[in-house]
């Protein structure tokens, strides 16, 4: 994963572990792969922080003091706070793995593990759209109509491709959240591996030509060398 210019939201990861050693192995790699990671030496401190400034992402230990990851977790959707969670445990059995996907994980990831899996598998949770019901997407003078599959900026329509179309939904999705072509290339062409193609940048050009007029601040921004972002201009 490219690291994120300090100009833009990076997103943000909350550790949960009271293991001090393998916390700050873990906060070391997030901050070297540019996300901005917390830390909790236990649940229910963890949740305190959640509930003050819900993360991103969560990463929280399996076997906690107190308050341990499976009731941190219990106690979050029982709150309606859907935040994604990856479980870490040295506990590797089948039983335990169901447990922790039961309790309301979305990964399990066993004990110990190489940090490079750790970061795939951050960023899969993250790529994942948030679940909701909505068919109306709406980020700053930017409407979508999920139904009628219109797009406005304001009072001008916008005439899109189907293509462009989910483009566009991808990001309003992920407002002020940088996506990377590598993310794009897998999440709405659906390919495996990214081919040596300027396809996304070629697509991504007729989608600002047709959300931004020149007249218009621009919503959609190039993070050189990363990829885009869909600026919330409210």
């Amino acid at each position: 994963m490219p690291s994120f210019p300090d100009s833009y939201a990076r997103p943000t990861i909350l550790v949960v572990e009271d293991d001090q050693d393998m916390a700050e192995e873990i906060l070391a790699v997030l901050s070297s792969e540019g996300y901005a990671a917390t830390h909790a030496v236990s649940g229910d401190a963890g949740l305190a922080a959640i509930r003050a400034a819900p993360p991103n992402l969560l990463v929280t230990d399996r076997m906690l003091p107190g308050l341990d990851g499976l009731a941190l977790i219990e106690c979050l959707r029982a709150e309606g706070i859907q935040v994604p969670v990856l479980v870490l445990s040295a506990l590797s059995s089948v039983d335990e793995r169901i447990k922790g996907l039961k309790a309301g994980g979305d990964d399990y990831l066993t004990k110990p593990f190489a940090m490079g899996e750790l970061c795939a598998r951050i960023e899969a949770l993250l790529r994942r759209p948030v679940e909701n019901r909505e068919t109306m997407l709406v980020i700053g003078p930017l409407k979508m109509d999920l139904i009628e599959r219109t797009v406005h900026r304001g009072a001008r329509e916008v005439e899109l491709l189907p293509r462009e179309f989910k483009l566009l939904e991808y990001m309003m999705r992920r407002p002020g959240q940088v996506v990377t072509r590598s993310m794009l290339f897998e999440d709405v062409w659906h390919y495996r591996f990214p081919p040596r193609t300027n396809l996304v940048d070629v697509h991504m050009g007729r989608l600002r030509h047709k959300i931004d007029f020149p007249e218009e601040p621009p919503m959609i921004q190039s993070v050189p060398r990363v990829g885009f972002v869909l600026n919330d201009l409210s």
